[in-house]
């Protein structure tokens, strides 16, 4: 079930601080560690990194998936992750994003969300392939909050 919209929220990713905030009438009420890009921040195609600006939330992909549960192309695939391992996968749940910017007009093009990680010993630190990782539990309580269209900045 779609969360309802919130009037005044967004979300703000600060990388520097490698927090994700939820925040109501520009006041952050919730916040969760993060991890961006260990490749840094910019919006080439192919470079792996986390893109900056204005953001929304086009697509919100596997809310009835189970914790820990991995996605290839953005379905399911019936795997359950263990923690660790070398690869960068995506876990829980998607938050797919769309550049709001002409800077960052690709991002949806290049796959870049919110979502869960097997790398969460990781979290806080940029680790990722340019996407915004969160804990598993994390992500799965984030996707309860906020509805498609819900805008995300990152700085």
């Amino acid at each position: 079930m779609e969360a309802e919209p919130i009037p005044n929220s967004c979300l703000r990713v600060d990388v520097a601080r490698q927090t994700l905030h939820f925040l109501l009438n520009g006041v952050s009420v919730k916040s969760w560690p993060v991890s961006t890009s260990k490749f840094g921040l910019g919006a080439e195609p192919g470079s792996m990194k986390t893109p900056l600006g204005k953001f929304r939330i086009c697509e919100k992909i596997g809310g009835d998936a189970p914790a820990w549960a991995v996605f290839k192309s953005r379905r399911p695939t019936g795997e359950i992750a263990a923690p660790g391992g070398d690869g960068d996968g995506i876990l829980s749940r998607i938050l797919w994003l769309e550049g709001l910017e002409e800077a960052n007009r690709n991002t949806k093009d290049r796959y870049i969300y919110i979502h869960g990680t097997n790398q969460e010993h990781l979290v806080g630190e940029p680790a990722s392939h340019g996407c915004i990782r969160l804990r598993n539990e994390d992500v799965i309580e984030l996707f309860g909050l906020v509805p498609s269209g819900t805008e995300v900045e990152i700085a």
